[in-house]
């Protein structure tokens, strides 16, 4: 007979771990829908815009209350930075590039993550957290590296893009960890309004070239990516706030899985063999980082 006990303890724990996959499932099958509103047209800077006016005027709705929390924490407006940068720099890079590449590229957080825990944070990085940063800086040199091409060095847009947005992801992070005596619902507000307001700024700054005119082929696609953005945010404070940090950034690695399945299967990403190996050395640096 099973122990009730350990069931009960299972149901609390199957809950947030859900809904953590439910968030990386939405980051890993965005390139989709944006892929779809580029060929109809429109820039993945500006469907970022579009997709978190919506989501934005949604959260407002359900939770006004987040709004006075941000007028009351300044500070969290660089946490709206951050968050913003994080989600268009990583929205246009798989829509520009191979899905696979940029994913692997984007995920070099554990690296990024060793230098602003030393700084914003002060905690000094130890000899394990330095041999999983030459660990990942051998599996983006992997990544990176063309046949004729002298040096592993970032060879497009989508590139430069994908190693950027994971900067500000891993900053991101580390801003919630310094500020988490803020209000979740100021926090949650903060990352929307950022993603709107600096995809809005690389708009008129002429990063996406004018706004098309309205089409009704994006509505779909818009809907849905407001809907996967908000339910994803929500998700993952809900999961995260429940889990250890370790469970958290272990669920969320699946993310990688799904984006590079569902590429690679149709026909978003052609990743060589060299990107393959260099993938997996990203992601058990990833894995070691998460490591009890």
């Amino acid at each position: 007979m099973s122990n009730p006990a350990f069931q009960d303890t299972r149901s609390v724990a199957t809950g947030p771990a859900s809904a953590l996959l439910l968030n990386a499932t939405v980051w890993g099958l965005a390139w989709l829908p944006f892929k779809a509103l580029q060929a109809r047209g429109l820039h993945p800077v500006w469907g970022t815009a579009g997709v978190y006016v919506l989501a934005l005027a949604a959260l407002l709705l359900w939770r006004p209350q987040g709004a006075r929390a941000l007028a009351t924490h300044p500070r969290l407006w660089g946490l709206a930075a951050a968050a913003g940068l994080t989600n268009v720099c990583f929205n246009w890079a798989i829509t520009a590039g191979d899905v696979v590449r940029v994913t692997l590229l984007f995920y070099m957080m554990p690296v990024w993550s060793i230098g602003l825990a030393w700084l914003l944070l002060g905690e000094r990085p130890t000899r394990a957290a330095l041999l999983r940063l030459a660990l990942a800086l051998t599996g983006v040199a992997l990544v990176l590296w063309r046949p004729g091409s002298p040096w592993p060095l970032p060879q497009s847009v989508a590139d430069w893009l994908a190693l950027a947005g994971g900067f500000c992801f891993a900053l991101t992070n580390a801003l919630v960890r310094r500020w988490r005596d803020t209000p979740e619902d100021g926090r949650a507000l903060a990352m929307f309004c950022g993603g709107l307001g600096m995809a809005v700024a690389l708009a008129l700054a002429g990063a996406a070239g004018p706004l098309p005119a309205l089409a009704w082929g994006w509505t779909p696609w818009v809907l849905l990516l407001a809907a996967g953005f908000l339910g994803g945010n929500l998700a993952l404070q809900y999961g995260a706030a429940r889990l250890p940090a370790q469970v958290t950034a272990l669920i969320m690695l699946s993310e990688v899985v799904i984006a590079t399945a569902s590429s690679f299967v149709l026909g978003a990403a052609h990743p060589t063999p060299m990107v393959w190996v260099g993938g997996a050395l990203i992601m058990l640096t990833a894995l070691l980082a998460v490591r009890r």
